[in-house]
């Protein structure tokens, strides 16, 4: 799975089915997140607190119980006599979750390139499809389907490190820098020299070199900063 669902909202009917065994601050701060992180509630924008009441027929306390936890994960920001907006983040702050994000994808990558040979080679065969998919999405250009595919890349190696509190800290981080990234998406590309990255790393993986991947992974986050601050680059 990817740190996030980004599928539409589900059916009433659906909604209703899952409300059996979640509690309905949780629903709706999955709604609300899923309508923040695929760019329906933009950053900068206000959150209108009884149009998401309504449109998922509860009260406006779990709606508040919801916003709370967003604002706990810095996600969006409650201001005084205005209301809860989604975050826009610095440059100052989107260069310091990159070089966080650096250090967590050379970690799971180095994590990942030490499992078994079995495990490994699985692991190596999924990341080979993924940077086919990738390849797919630059004849036509398709920033969008090749950015949902990166991000399934690193996915699948912090979920095979078994790190559980990787898998909490690195779906923060890469759920805030796509806040910053959902601005981004539809500029120039730099994704061919990121595929290039992209087999490299699951060439690395796959022979088990650690050190290899581990060293690659952080060059390519570092890399991928410097083309989102560049305005001629993306991804």
């Amino acid at each position: 799975m990817l740190p996030w669902n980004s599928a539409s909202p589900s059916a009433d009917h659906a909604l209703a089915a899952t409300v059996r065994s979640t509690s309905l601050g949780k629903l709706v701060r999955d709604d609300v997140l899923g309508m923040i992180l695929r760019g329906e509630i933009k950053s900068g924008e206000r959150i209108n607190e009884p149009d998401v009441a309504a449109r998922l027929n509860v009260s406006r306390v779990p709606v508040r119980e919801a916003l709370r936890e967003l604002e706990s994960s810095g996600l969006v920001e409650a201001r005084k006599h205005s209301g809860v907006f989604v975050r826009k983040l610095s440059a100052e702050e989107v260069r310091s979750l990159y070089e966080l994000r650096a250090l967590l994808d050379g970690f799971a990558g180095r994590r990942a390139a030490e499992l078994p040979d079995a495990q490994r080679t699985l692991l190596a065969d999924a990341l080979d499809a993924s940077v086919g998919r990738m390849e797919q999405a630059l004849q036509p250009t398709d920033v969008s389907a090749y950015y949902s595919e990166n991000l399934r890349f690193h996915w699948l190696m912090v979920e095979a490190a078994g790190n559980a509190a990787l898998t909490e800290t690195y779906r923060n981080i890469v759920q805030k820098l796509h806040l910053s990234r959902l601005t981004n998406l539809s500029h120039g590309m730099g994704m061919a020299a990121s595929v290039a990255d992209h087999r490299q790393i699951a060439a690395a993986l796959r022979s088990g070199d650690s050190q290899a991947t581990e060293r690659l992974l952080a060059k390519h986050v570092e890399q991928a900063h410097r083309r989102l601050t560049t305005p001629t680059h993306s991804i």
